[in-house]
């Protein structure tokens, strides 16, 4: 019997109600679960591509529902459509996106996203921060959370004994200081405390070459220490079929490697690739 598994519509101004009714007619998706579809299934009050607080609202409403159902057991797991912030802030909604809003429904205590693709796979240390507030961020504490809960969560992804590499914050993983003191001070102790436990991380190591060699099979993951340091090499590697997970859930939730899309919204002409990708594995990772 294929499980329920619960996809969220997105912003309903954006491409997220299309690529999500792709999705669920897809026949690799139907073959692994019934999918379950959240959000306003009529759009008429959303016109295409035209941010606001309507659709900020309804798109929140979505996930909340998404949520209980799948703590309460009536569905497996979570696929979601990406949402606008903008359209979130307009709206009220305090939450910044996916991820912290998770978060606070669940009740969970430290969470972490994720960019998995078969081939390279990055934890973000921080996310959505402005780039100036990644050094004051980016703590011995928060370093060693992230590596211990990359290690613990990578087993369920089929990684019985995680390879893990920390990605300097500076150029040469700050050249024993020489371009910056927070590789040393700060994500050396993290990663050494790590290894003391047993998990088997390597770094700071320059981020430039980093990548390179995670994408040839030497690390199973890279922790980035910010947005962009690791969704760069994810997307020019995978654009379309990486999938983002939410590590730290005590339910499973998955999505897009994309935003809105406000541009081609309504035109008929969106890839619902991210998301199959992202059912696909969310319904491996629910079994």
């Amino acid at each position: 019997m294929r499980p329920p598994l619960g996809i969220t519509r997105g912003d309903p101004a954006g491409i997220g109600p299309e690529i999500a009714a792709k999705a669920a007619a897809d026949p690799r998706v139907r073959a692994v679960c019934e999918p379950v579809l959240y959000g306003p299934a009529d759009l008429s009050r959303f016109p295409p591509g035209r941010l606001s607080a309507d659709a900020g609202r309804a798109a929140y409403d979505a996930i909340v529902r998404a949520v209980e159902d799948a703590r309460a057991g009536r569905i497996a797991a979570i696929a979601t459509s990406p949402i606008n912030k903008e359209a979130f802030a307009l709206a009220g909604v305090p939450w910044h996106g996916h991820t912290d809003l998770l978060a606070h429904l669940t009740g969970a205590d430290f969470v972490a996203m994720m960019f998995y693709t078969p081939h390279l796979s990055v934890v973000l240390a921080t996310a959505h921060v402005p780039l100036a507030e990644v050094p004051r961020l980016l703590t011995r504490e928060l370093a060693e959370r992230v590596i211990r809960l990359t290690a613990r969560e990578l087993p369920r992804f089929g990684v019985a004994a995680p390879r893990l590499a920390v990605a300097g914050l500076n150029p040469h993983a700050g050249e024993h200081g020489l371009l910056g003191t927070e590789d040393d001070r700060v994500l050396r102790p993290a990663v050494e405390a790590c290894a003391r436990d047993g998990i088997a991380v390597q770094g700071p190591l320059p981020a430039d070459t980093l990548f390179v060699r995670a994408s040839r099979g030497e690390f199973d993951a890279v922790v980035a220490c910010y947005h962009d340091q690791g969704l760069v090499p994810v997307k020019l590697l995978a654009f379309g079929k990486a999938v983002n997970v939410t590590l730290g859930l005590p339910i499973v939730r998955t999505s897009v490697d994309h935003g809105t899309a406000f541009d081609i919204a309504g035109t008929g002409v969106a890839d619902p690739g991210s998301l199959i990708e992202a059912v696909l594995l969310a319904a491996r990772l629910s079994r």
